[in-house]
């Protein structure tokens, strides 16, 4: 049962570690990457869809992303969701192609999204100890199924506390990568 809670509890936290590396890669530091429109959503016959299943999406340049509607009708409404999402982008139609400039980033827009790079290592963090309190607790309950002796528990809660650290460190360390990046003009 030992080896089980710390085996969860390690992948649980790795997969915190990657949802806050696919959450920082939506924040933009100036160049366009087609990842930017992942989590843009684009209406499609009454069902909300991400643009990338209703488009071909290509860097047109360093500063461009391409949209291209895989149909005619979709790009008045792709338009609309890249220009109504929290991004503040600008898409503009040239034919059947949606070209989205990114502007570049003003010193008080990169602080704003310094803010939002903290907001989302501190999800991480909180998601992290979240996971360790649900191992603890699933091995107090074994103490008192007497599955694990109490010695155990301590030395496996001190474990648990040491992968926490670990994790808590490296959301530390991407968050500082993230902000060094959207600060360095």
């Amino acid at each position: 049962m030992i080896s089980e809670v710390k085996k969860n509890t390690e992948a649980k936290m790795q997969k915190s570690i990657e949802a806050l590396k696919n959450d920082l890669a939506k924040v933009r530091t100036g160049r366009a990457h087609t990842g930017l429109l992942d989590h843009v959503q684009v209406d499609y016959y009454g069902s909300m869809v991400p643009v990338n299943q209703v488009a071909n999406i290509t860097l047109v340049d360093a500063r461009t992303i391409g949209v291209q509607p895989w149909e005619k009708g979709m790009g008045a409404k792709i338009e609309k969701a890249i220009r109504d999402s929290d991004l503040g982008l600008n898409p503009a139609t040239q034919g059947d192609l949606i070209r989205v400039p990114m502007p570049p980033l003003t010193e008080e827009r990169r602080r704003d999204l310094t803010k939002v790079v903290k907001g989302e290592g501190e999800n991480a963090k909180v998601a992290v100890r979240n996971l360790r309190r649900d191992a603890n607790n699933s091995l107090k309950e074994g103490v008192k199924s007497k599955e694990i002796s109490e010695d155990d528990e301590r030395r496996t809660q001190d474990d648990i506390q040491k992968l926490t650290d670990k994790y808590i460190a490296e959301v530390d360390k991407l968050v500082a990568q993230k902000e060094a990046e959207l600060m360095a003009v």
